[in-house]
């Protein structure tokens, strides 16, 4: 049975680098990394997730790495929302979680009517390339995600870089706090999560410095 479960993932593996280098090859800028995220940085990004606490937004599925980590935490495929605008994608998405609600979307340009039916959003999990994103459309994606979420949940966002992909102005801006969750070292190239939540509200008498 575990060998099955084993071979199993490692031919989703391969579908998913075959399906992920295509899409890449096609629109560059948009997918931002060569090979799709590994099982590793996929465990360390939905590690917090609590599968009762509501829907999951999920930003940039792509081959659907995180959205299958999810489930797999016991994340109802029911409770997922998975917005995707890249066409080639998209499709793949559709077959493989028939059951989540699946929006065909830039998430910088989402509306209010679509999360008609979504809801109490426990988290939203972030694979988008946001490095390779201008100021505007981060803050657009990041006031989005927030939103929606809940008293008390976050934004999960990974990044190959040295600090956190969303801007200390935006996240100052908007009332966040970005904390490090950890780094996946085993994923090609390493890469950090962070954990994007609300900032803590100044109690009477103590003031901002």
């Amino acid at each position: 049975m575990k060998r099955t479960a084993r071979v199993l993932r490692a031919l989703h593996g391969v579908a998913d680098a075959t399906g992920f280098i295509r899409a890449g090859l096609a629109k560059p800028r948009q997918i931002g990394a060569l090979l799709p995220s590994g099982d590793a940085l996929a465990r360390l990004i939905t590690s917090e997730i609590d599968p009762s606490g509501g829907s999951i937004i999920e930003f940039g599925p792509g081959t659907g790495v995180f959205t299958r980590a999810l489930i797999d935490r016991g994340v109802c495929e029911q409770d997922l929302m998975l917005v995707e605008a890249n066409p080639h994608f998209a499709p793949l998405l559709q077959r493989t979680f028939p059951e989540a609600r699946l929006l065909q979307r830039d998430a910088a340009r989402l509306a209010a009517s679509d999360f008609a039916g979504v809801g109490p959003v426990g988290a939203v999990v972030s694979g988008l390339p946001l490095l390779n994103m201008p100021l505007r459309k981060i803050f657009a994606i990041v006031a989005t995600a927030f939103g929606h979420l809940g008293t008390g949940g976050a934004l999960y966002q990974f990044t190959y870089g040295w600090r956190c992909p969303v801007p200390r102005p935006i996240l100052d801006r908007l009332g966040l706090k970005a904390v490090v969750v950890g780094r996946a070292m085993r994923n090609l190239p390493p890469a950090t999560v962070y954990r994007i939540s609300r900032r803590a509200p100044l109690r009477a008498g103590i003031r901002a410095s």
